[in-house]
């Protein structure tokens, strides 16, 4: 269907959606398309044509030495780039609801049904659909099938004995993370499917949290005048779609599994590969009235005729006993389980089907360490979990639903939020379990010494922590192939304390870790051409690995700068210190943070070269925008460092530092002076003070520090750093020339913009609309009061990802005006979750005021 006949069907669709929706558990607000829908093409990733004939001249030599550098890793060593700039991936319009808990893997399932995107090895991904894997529905009705019906609009080439080729205009997909529903109205049977997906991802639970199944329950109704027995088949290939599939050595059985009087039957399908081996299981809850059978092996690359008259001739299949043969080299194998039951006439049935993925034991690219994953500590590490989690998923969906409707019900049932913010919200935190992310135990047998490092941190709670909850990673973004990428997970990390504080606790600790440590080794940085160690002591890391590389133990694989001498990697540490601090009231948590952050922040003040309490940029792209040169104070940097000493007094007070207190309170006093004299104009701060011809730009992030601040209740009274009146007037400023000049007020907040409302194209990343930081901007403004333009800047990027380019399930980190993006799936739209605590803020659901302990620690 071409996307102007969509757009004609589209009313008339979405009006039969809602009827179709109402009263069968679907969730009104979260994210919505029709089958037959077509998105809007957008344009690739940056080619030639996007960038400036300057900019291309100015960085022939980076250009020469990343192509030099990209050659020998993926055609010499054979290993993925950290950031491959020549080969992006490629947009599909495809994605829905990623299944799976956090750290596990997971595995994407598209909005038209189909599974299309895997990361089941840690941070590697693969983009293939499987044909095979499907549901497919017969009908019986006075012991003669009536309808059999592959729920695909595919057409494909294989299987050709299948009946594919659904009418997309009757079915609807429908989102709401970490849930999804797809109702089908069987054209001309009177009956009607809706299958709710539900992956067990639940707030401050880090159990169940943890586990890599999802649970497809298939509501029937049977609108007939006449009993219908109705089967549900759950057809899946042995692997992830990729050429191992067919290496051979792959095998499938059946199995059952009992527990407390509940039974689960399926098939599991053992991929034996000689790294990572695991195992997928396909499986259906046994009870009253519903029947479970099988199929152990049949051939996806086949015509699959077999397997389609096996279920029309009774709606059964035939179960046969006993494990299948190994395939051989070239041969690929896949296995079916059905659930059947019979609906009354004007009746519902239920059906619950589930998948499972158990791959325990996992090596990162360069295969020296072994890792457990942590579901291991509830299911095992042997490699034989499948059919327990199978079970443990389909007897305890229904209280991961409770838990998942108890969070996400006041939210959604508060009308005086827009309905597109109720989606973004909950839809955006698909990139906590679909970010690469892994979570893993530490090993038994690990002590203090072994992860404080060399130099000895310090930290008294690390192990605790570590051993009660793990080690946690993900990656920058799906092409961005680095864990906890630090200047990125500040504003991400919202999600995370908000909603697994325990987490973000851990992720601190290791950064902790790795800040008194160094690595002496030396490498060229490819921006500069200069060669220096990869990590130097006192300094924040840029992120904690590559996983094709040994994360935790080699980190900072970002090769483009040597972030050594970045302004903010610094500061976003000291601020998320004090911030989880105030959320989570964590004061042990505090205690083992304060040295580390007068660590940093000492280490920080060798920027401040005239000594007048402020910190200057060194005149490259020294922070998170690492295109777009920064020289002298600057508004970004400047901004975070005043909120980084701010909070270095607060926290001095908490713990009864009174001799730090008052050396931060000094240099907070003289830089609050030189940051309003040298970059407040009288309606915004300057980009920064150099005097160049691009100085006073507009940057829609200029006021992060003041972010943060507000987020901890540092923005008023004796901890007031930016005079409110400027920064109301700040945002005022970028809500008129950022937000409404730029695109005629749809596409969210540009990241410069020239005083005269023209974008700033002095870099590649100035002219760009930063979604994650689009968010943390709305957040500010909420915060100041500025409700209605918080919410009017955050919708322009929803809208413009998720309903016009068709980018669900994959925000990227960047987009042009003229619908250029970059980076696609990536960490930094979680910071939404900033924009909610500045809600429940102004509600007064704010945390409880912190009182100092009672005994003063010293350093």
């Amino acid at each position: 269907m071409a996307a102007a006949e969509a757009a004609e069907v589209a009313g008339p669709l979405m009006r039969r959606y809602e009827g179709a929706a109402r009263g069968r558990g679907v969730a009104e607000a979260g994210w919505r398309v029709c089958l037959a829908h077509r998105f809007e093409e957008p344009r690739q990733p940056y080619g030639a044509a996007d960038v400036p004939l300057r900019d291309v001249l100015r960085h022939i030599g980076l250009a020469l030495r990343y192509f030099r550098w990209w050659y020998k890793k993926t055609h010499l060593e054979k290993k993925p780039a950290f950031i491959d700039l020549l080969c992006a991936v490629p947009l599909q319009q495809i994605y829905g609801c990623p299944l799976g808990g956090i750290g596990g893997g997971t595995i994407t399932r598209g909005w038209q049904g189909e599974f299309c995107r895997w990361q089941l090895n840690p941070g590697i991904y693969h983009y293939e659909t499987v044909i095979a894997n499907q549901f497919t529905v017969c009908l019986r009705c006075k012991g003669q099938t009536i309808y059999q019906q592959v729920l695909s609009v595919e057409r494909p080439s294989t299987l050709q004995g299948w009946n594919w080729g659904y009418c997309g205009q009757y079915a609807f997909y429908h989102a709401l993370y970490p849930r999804a529903w797809m109702v089908y109205d069987l054209p001309g049977q009177n009956v009607v499917l809706t299958c709710r997906q539900v992956s067990p991802v639940i707030p401050h639970d880090y159990k169940d949290s943890s586990l890599p199944v999802g649970v497809f329950i298939w509501e029937v109704e049977n609108g007939r005048d006449e009993d219908v027995d109705v089967s549900i088949m759950f057809s899946m290939q042995n692997g992830t779609g990729t050429k191992e599939d067919g290496n051979g050595g792959h095998w499938n059985e059946p199995f059952t599994f009992e527990k407390e009087g509940e039974q689960v039957a399926g098939v599991l399908l053992h991929h034996c590969t000689h790294v990572n081996p695991f195992t997928l299981a396909i499986s259906a809850r046994e009870k009253t009235g519903t029947e479970v059978t099988h199929l152990t092996a049949f051939n996806p690359a086949g015509s699959g005729r077999e397997v389609w008259q096996d279920l029309l001739q009774d709606g059964r299949l035939d179960s046969p006993t006993g494990k299948s043969s190994p395939t051989e080299k070239g041969e690929m194998t896949a296995a079916a389980v059905c659930a059947s039951c019979r609906v009354p006439a004007q009746g519902h049935r239920t059906l619950e089907l589930a998948l499972a993925w158990d791959m325990p034991r996992v090596y990162f690219g360069s295969k020296e360490k072994l890792h457990l994953r942590r579901y291991t500590r509830f299911f095992g590490s042997g490699g034989d979990a499948a059919s327990a989690l199978s079970h443990h998923a389909l007897t305890h969906y229904e209280e991961w639903e409770k838990k998942i409707e108890a969070w996400q019900k006041p939210i959604l049932e508060n009308s005086q939020l827009p309905s597109w913010y109720k989606s973004a919200l909950f839809n955006e935190l698909y990139f906590v379990t679909d970010g690469g992310t892994i979570w893993v135990e530490l090993p038994p047998d690990c002590c203090a010494e072994d992860l404080q490092g060399p130099a000895g941190a310090g930290l008294s709670h690390l192990l605790p922590v570590l051993r009660e909850y793990g080690r946690f990673a993900y990656l920058e973004g799906q092409e961005y192939r680095m864990y906890n990428t630090y200047d990125v997970h500040f504003y991400a990390s919202f999600a995370l304390v908000m909603l697994w504080p325990k987490l973000q606790i851990s992720l601190q600790y290791d950064i902790a870790v790795t800040v008194v440590n160094e690595d002496v080794q030396p490498r060229q940085y490819l921006v500069c051409g200069q060669t220096a160690q990869v990590k130097l002591k006192n300094v924040v890391p840029h992120d904690i690995g590559d996983p094709g590389d040994e994360p935790w133990q080699r980190v900072n694989a970002y090769l483009m700068h040597d972030t050594a001498d970045w302004k903010d990697l610094n500061l976003k540490f000291v601020l998320q210190v004090y911030r989880d601090y105030y959320l989570t009231h964590d004061l042990l948590y505090l205690q083992d943070m304060w040295p580390v952050c007068q660590a940093v922040m000492e280490s920080e003040l060798k920027f401040d070269t005239d000594n007048d309490g402020l910190i200057e940029n060194g005149g490259f792209a020294d922070q998170t925008y690492d295109a777009w040169v920064v020289n002298g104070p600057s508004a970004y940097c400047g901004g975070l460092w005043l909120a980084a000493v701010c909070m270095m007094c607060k926290m001095a007070e908490v713990l009864g530092d009174t001799e730090i207190q008052q050396k931060y309170m000094d240099i907070l006093s003289k830089g609050k002076e030189a940051f309003e004299r040298l970059l407040w104009n009288g309606k915004y701060y300057n980009y920064d003070s150099s005097g160049s011809d691009t100085s006073s730009s507009i940057m829609s992030d200029q006021c992060a520090g003041q972010w943060f601040l507000g987020a901890c209740g540092l923005d008023k009274g004796e901890f007031e750093v930016f005079p409110k009146s400027h920064v109301v007037s700040a945002l005022k400023t970028i809500f008129e020339k950022n937000v409404m000049s730029f695109a005629g007020g749809t596409m969210g907040a540009v990241n410069g913009m020239r005083p005269d409302g023209v974008p700033d194209t002095s870099s590649v990343q100035s002219d760009e609309v930063w979604i994650g930081v689009v968010y943390a901007l709305a957040a500010t403004m909420i915060q100041e009061g500025l409700v209605e333009e918080g919410f009017h800047t955050a919708e322009g990027c929803y809208r413009t990802v998720w309903e016009q380019l068709g980018m669900a399930f994959q925000t990227p980190e960047a987009y042009r005006e003229k619908k250029v993006y970059r980076s696609l799936a990536y960490m930094r739209p979680l910071s939404i979750w900033s924009m909610q605590l500045a809600l429940e803020r102004r509600a007064g659901q704010a945390p409880a005021p912190l009182q100092p302990p009672q005994v003063p620690i010293h350093p």
